[in-house]
């Protein structure tokens, strides 16, 4: 089930700007291209394919009644707003940890859901469609924020073990809760 959670919550994470629009998007109930644009501070064209995305994904939707200076350019859709309230939660435990730049990578949520107390590599690996490269990479920046820490077991052969710290249990919380929305 852990599995099915961790590819969910990848498919939403295709691109860097997608949580925090959406985040954005339930703050406010719907907003304006502009003040999106810079409340989530990306660039225009980044927003922009972010939206296409949403959009294509059925969780937000131009406003149709668009057109007052006063009504939202974009809005949340049904399946939106289901999930939004968590990713603004999702992105605001990210604040408070000061790991928005890690946490807005593809692989970083979902390696984190995926993790665990004390797992190997592969044991990681085999849960995510991900390559190892990029799993590898994803660790690495994890470890540097302080998130995941790595512990090398004494034995024959040596073993490698990876789990998150205290400092992410509120983000793996709240990750945890939007790849479970996900997945239903």
């Amino acid at each position: 089930m852990l599995s099915v959670n961790a590819d969910a919550l990848s498919g939403l994470l295709q691109r860097r700007w997608e949580l925090p629009v959406l985040a954005e998007l339930a703050r406010h109930e719907g907003s304006r291209f502009v003040p999106l644009a810079n409340a989530v501070g990306a660039d225009r064209q980044s927003v922009r394919r972010a939206l296409d995305t949403l959009i294509d994904d059925g969780l937000v939707v131009p406003n149709p009644g668009y057109g007052h200076p006063a009504r939202p350019e974009y809005v949340l859709t049904d399946a939106g707003r289901r999930l939004a309230p968590t990713c603004l939660a999702v992105v605001e435990a990210l604040g408070r940890k000061r790991a928005e730049d890690v946490g807005r990578r593809r692989w970083t949520l979902p390696v984190l859901v995926a993790l665990g107390s004390g797992q190997r590599f592969s044991e990681v690996r085999s849960q995510l469609p991900v390559t190892s490269r990029a799993l590898a990479l994803t660790l690495k920046e994890l470890m540097r924020a302080g998130l995941v820490e790595r512990t090398v077991h004494e034995s024959f052969p040596p073993t490698t073990t990876y789990r998150t710290t205290a400092r992410c249990t509120e983000i793996v919380d709240e990750a945890r809760g939007l790849a479970s929305l996900l997945a239903a």
